[in-house]
């Protein structure tokens, strides 16, 4: 039986988990599944275990961090293709009273009014910490934990260790303890398109490619959808 290692980041996790069985079954194929941050720091990022060796055939992240990963030559050429974006969003403990987020006013308060703040250290928590915060001046207001995960951050809402999470949709989406409440207002948003794409010497290239087309393919829309994230236009 052919096989395919993919390492895949949060974000596009609740689709690829719908559909993999299918895929499988309809191809004989079997896939093992390993698991890595988009961007940030630290060793559980794609691009740290990739670079110390460990192996696989596809990768599956955002776009800013695939984008690392083509500067490093990771990354067969012309073997990207976007899978699905996904919007800022924000979550909090489940049954707790859900805030006004309509206004980017509204959204600030919220922000200074939960206190402590838990976001992901991939590609949304550098924008949320780095970029947003400072420019709605509120860094100095909120206790914020990154985590190294986006399923990391979730967990901590949902035991109640802090009082709101922002991060991909996807990733708050249909998870126990947490009540989703939206998407952050547009004009401070942060659409991550998530891709995928074959690692540079991957011996599956064939399998890999079919992996891509069926993730990619409109079997892929329903998944999306029941996932909070937006089939790419």
């Amino acid at each position: 039986m052919a096989q395919l290692e993919v390492m895949i980041s949060g974000g596009f996790s609740g689709p690829y988990n719908q559909m993999l069985p299918a895929f499988e079954k309809a191809t004989g194929i079997k896939v093992v599944t390993k698991s890595g941050a988009s961007q940030g720091s630290g060793p559980k990022t794609i691009k740290a275990q990739l670079a110390a060796g460990t192996t696989a055939d596809v990768v599956i992240l955002s776009r800013e961090g695939l984008t690392e990963l083509m500067e490093k030559n990771k990354i067969l050429q012309g073997s990207d293709v976007d899978l699905a974006q996904a919007p800022l969003g924000l979550a909090i403990p489940a049954g707790n009273p859900k805030p006004d987020i309509s206004t980017v006013s509204a959204f600030a308060n919220a922000l200074v009014k939960a206190k402590k703040i838990v976001v992901p250290g991939s590609t949304s928590g550098i924008y949320l910490t780095q970029e947003l915060f400072p420019k709605l001046g509120v860094s100095n207001q909120i206790s914020v934990q990154v985590t190294e995960r986006g399923a990391q951050s979730a967990a901590i809402l949902a035991a109640r260790e802090a009082n709101i999470a922002v991060q991909p949709s996807s990733e708050l989406v249909n998870i126990p303890g947490i009540d989703y409440v939206g998407p952050i207002p547009n004009s401070i948003q942060l659409i991550q398109t998530f891709a995928a794409a074959i690692v540079v010497n991957s011996p599956n290239q064939e399998s890999a490619k079919k992996l891509i087309q069926f993730l990619s393919s409109p079997n892929a829309v329903g998944p999306i959808k029941n996932s909070g994230m937006n089939v790419v236009p």
